[in-house]
Formats: structure tokens, C-alpha cells, sequence
């Protein structure tokens, strides 16, 4: 290992973005070492406090709760050193991506339709019809182009071997592609060279691509459309992201009191007076959209909007129900999907899963929680995870009780080692393990982001890399 600056890098304990485990540098991560060398450690610390002051001057922050409910803002973490990925790597990334998000819309449409997949036992039934997102009004309904899931983030990892795997599929309402475009942004500002060294993939056409697939998505043609981002408010932990994409997109960001509904149409109050609306991006999860359809106590929806809907008078994305298949149950079943609906292999692999409502499998977890990871079918963000190697007698215990009381809430997966690449420290530069969020557009066409939003465990040793739990995030580079 050449250099001060990486003497003591130890890159042996994982998968390493930038060397192997002979601790020699990868190929495409030469350039940047050059670059990282040449600053030094003290240059490298100014260009960490611009970025600091760049992301305070663009206002990106993100909101947290703590345990008494008060929210608190916090400045986005970015930490300068990217995460760099050859564009040979990530085509094939790309192609499993779509490949998987063409089978997830497949499922959910025939769960509402057809139901074939369950008459072909392929998958239980029950695991479908007992889910809390399973929205029985959608039956017999079809969005346009059978595309449920418009936005879908899709988790990956790369194992020690450095295979990407994909850990989960975020398709209500996926968080993260404003900080994916601001991060650039920032890194572009603060740190140039790289721009010029390496010949980077831009990701700057994901805004206008969202544009199009929501344009793509009404349901009726129409001369001049009008869309909107329909957001809870301002004090959702992902405000920032709603108005970002809006003022991007150069749409009305809307909240559920300035739209009404009247004979079946959706309309938004102006000063001019009601414009009706075509199409909306719903940043709500399904149970608050429509007090009349859903939550009679939701505050932020609007009342009578599902109808509209359902009569395809207005486009929803993500379609409403999309839930079903949003769920680290279904999860286990990706790949059976993709061979059943297209007659293909899965391109990616994914995380070995036991599912705990199935007696034998529930069994093995139980025997072997000092060695699983133990997650909740249907939380994000990181909460209620259990990892087992890590947890004490009483932790494992208490989770033991919960498999045993709601077998189909928990899930249970090897603990796999996640990657790392180079992260700076107070003190020096050090490996942190990361995971990657991709996103994915299907309309009438699909779209991949080259690249995506890499989030970064900033603690060391730490696997859990959500912002919201004290994670950091790095640029990530497609290479040519």
C-alpha cells in the first residue's frame, strides 16, 4: 500500500471498494488515491469543512425524532471520499434491477387480478391476504401499464466475495434520491478534480425522468397536464425531499387541504381558482390518503381521492396497495417471481431469508439467534432489528417472545459482512461498512439512476447505516 496515507488502512475484514484483501489498490481506485495522497490529510480536512458549509448554505437537512417525540434537524452528513463503481459492474446491476422491479409490478398486479401465482402455489396466499398492506379495494383495478411500483428503491450490498445482493425493495413510498442529486451537487462544488480525473456517469437527468414517467402515468390524455408532490407537511423527517423533487420538477408541492374533490375529479385550489389535476406524487403511505376510504382520522388526506383514482381520473404513484409487496416476507420470494413471470434467472442474488411463520424454519431461527439477523417483516429505517451476534442474553430472549407471540411479523437472515470503503475520521481514515439504494422508474419505459444513494455506518464496526440512526453517506461514482 503505497503512501502515509493509507498505512494504517486495514481493508482485510470485508469487501473493500478500493483495495483488495492484499491490501493493493483496485484499479479504478487509483486515480482517486493519487488525488487523496497528494491533498494530505490536512487539505482533505478543508475540503470536509467546505462541504460541511455548502450543505449548511443549500439547507440540506433531514429530521429526526427522539424518544419524547421532538423533532430535531439535522445537517446532512457527507463524508468527501466517494464510493467508486466501474460502469461494467454496474450494467449488470442495472439490467437485475430491472429485471426485478418488472417481476415485483407483475406480482402485485396479478395479487389483484388474476391471483395466478397462488393457483400455481408458487407463493401462500395467505402470506399476501394477511398483510397489513393488502388493500382489498383494489381488486379488479389495474394502474396504466400494470406499473404499481413508479419509485422504487431497492437496497443493496456487496458481500465478502464483493457480490451485490439485494437486501430489500423499498416500494411504498422510497426516501433518499433528493440527497443522491445533492450529494453530487455538493462533491462537484467542493471537490472538482475528480470530475475532471474521472469520466463520471451524471445522475442529474433522474429528476426529469421522474417527470416524465408521472406524465407517462396519467390516465387519461390530456393537452396541458397538471402534476403535483403531495407531502404530510413540513415536519416529516423527509420534508426536505418533497419540495427538492417539486421545485426540481418545477410541479405544485401540495398538502392534503389544498386539493378537493368534486365529481370524481381532483382538484387544487389557486388564486385563480380550482385546477383540476392529473397526476400525483403521494409522499403518504396508503392509510392516510383518503379519510373517506381508509384512516377516518387522517388529517393530511384528501377526502374521496381513492375513488377518483379507481374511476382513472387521476393518476397515483406509487399506485395505492403497492404495500403488498413492500414487505421482508414477500422479500424471500423475489427470485421465484422472476422465474415464474418472465422465465428467467435472477441476475441478482439476495440475502438468504427464514421466514419465522413457517414451524421448521421458525425453529432453526429460534436455535440459532446468537448467529441471525433478526428483522421485522414490515418496518424500515432500521428499527427493530435485532443482530444476534451482537446482542446480549436478555435482548435474544425478548426477541425469542415476539417470534413466538407473531410469527409472520419476523424474518431472520445470516448476518452478512457488508462491504466497506475508505471513510474519514477524526483521526485518520478508516474503513466503514456501507449499503447502496438505487432507484428505479417504471412507466411505460424504466429507468435506472446510475448509481444511487450510498449510506455509510460512520460508527466503526457498525452495520447500521440509516441516517435516522446515525449513518453518513458518500457520492457514488459510475466509472468509465
Amino acid at each position: 500500500m503505497s503512501g502515509k496515507l493509507w498505512d494504517n488502512y486495514n481493508a482485510t475484514k470485508a469487501y473493500d471498494g478500493y483495495f483488495t484483501n492484499e491490501n493493493k489498490l483496485r484499479k479504478h481506485a487509483v486515480i482517486i488515491s493519487n488525488i487523496l495522497e497528494r491533498y494530505g490529510k490536512e487539505k482533505l480536512q478543508e475540503i470536509e469543512k467546505n462541504c460541511q458549509s455548502t450543505i449548511s448554505a443549500r439547507g440540506i437537512n433531514f429530521r429526526v425524532y427522539a424518544a419524547n417525540n421532538r423533532a430535531e434537524e439535522k445537517k446532512w452528513p457527507l463524508d468527501i471520499i466517494p464510493r467508486i463503481i466501474p460502469k461494467s459492474q454496474w450494467n449488470k446491476v442495472t439490467k437485475g434491477l430491472k429485471q426485478r422491479v418488472k417481476a415485483l409490478n407483475l406480482f402485485i398486479d396479478d395479487v389483484y387480478n388474476q391471483k395466478k401465482i397462488f393457483k400455481d402455489n408458487v407463493i401462500p396466499r395467505e402470506i399476501i391476504f394477511n398483510s397489513p398492506y393488502y388493500v382489498k379495494e383494489c381488486e379488479g383495478f389495474s394502474p396504466k401499464y400494470k406499473s404499481w411500483a413508479n419509485i422504487s428503491g431497492v437496497d443493496l450490498i456487496r458481500n465478502k466475495n464483493g457480490d451485490y445482493l439485494v437486501l430489500e425493495d423499498n416500494l411504498r413510498v422510497p426516501s433518499g434520491v433528493s440527497y443522491m442529486l445533492e450529494n453530487r451537487m455538493v462533491m462537484r462544488d467542493v471537490f472538482p478534480e475528480l470530475f475532471t480525473r474521472y469520466k463520471v456517469a451524471s445522475i442529474h437527468q433522474y429528476t426529469n425522468k421522474l417527470f416524465n414517467c408521472m406524465n407517462e402515468c396519467i390516465p387519461k390524455k390530456t393537452t396541458h397536464p397538471h402534476m403535483v408532490v403531495l407531502t404530510p407537511g413540513i415536519y416529516n423527517s423527509a420534508y426536505f425531499e418533497h419540495s427538492f423533487l417539486a421545485e426540481q420538477m418545477g410541479i405544485a408541492l401540495v398538502e392534503g387541504k389544498d386539493l378537493f374533490v368534486e365529481n370524481d375529479n381532483v382538484y387544487m385550489k389557486t388564486v385563480k381558482g380550482p385546477l383540476k389535476v392529473d397526476c400525483i406524487y403521494r409522499r403518504l403511505d396508503d392509510n392516510f390518503l383518503d379519510p373517506k376510504a381508509f384512516n377516518k382520522d387522517s388529517l393530511i388526506g384528501v377526502p374521496g381521492l381513492f375513488k377518483c383514482w379507481l374511476k382513472k381520473n387521476v393518476g397515483i404513484i406509487n399506485a395505492i396497495g403497492t404495500g403488498v409487496a413492500d414487505d421482508k416476507v414477500v422479500y424471500s420470494y423475489v427470485n421465484k417471481m422472476i422465474v415464474y413471470y418472465l422465465g428467467e434467472q435472477p441476475i441478482l442474488n439476495q440475502v438468504e431469508t427464514y421466514l419465522c411463520h413457517d414451524e421448521s424454519q421458525k425453529k432453526y431461527v429460534l436455535e440459532n439467534l446468537s448467529k441471525l439477523v433478526v428483522k421485522p417483516a414490515n418496518a424500515s429505517g432500521g428499527y427493530g432489528i435485532m443482530i444476534g451476534p451482537k446482542a446480549s442474553t436478555k435482548e435474544r430472549e425478548e426477541v425469542a417472545e415476539k417470534i413466538k407471540k407473531c410469527p409472520r411479523e419476523y424474518i431472520a437472515q445470516p448476518l452478512e459482512t457488508l462491504s466497506t470503503a475508505p471513510t474519514i475520521t477524526d483521526k485518520d481514515i478508516e474503513p466503514r461498512h456501507l449499503d447502496l439504494r438505487p432507484f428505479v422508474l417504471s412507466g411505460k419505459t424504466n429507468y435506472v439512476t446510475t448509481g444511487g444513494l450510498t449510506r455509510v455506518a460512520l460508527r466503526k464496526g457498525s452495520t447500521i447505516v440509516n441516517s435516522s440512526q446515525g449513518g453518513g453517506s458518500k457520492d457514488t461514482l459510475i466509472v468509465e
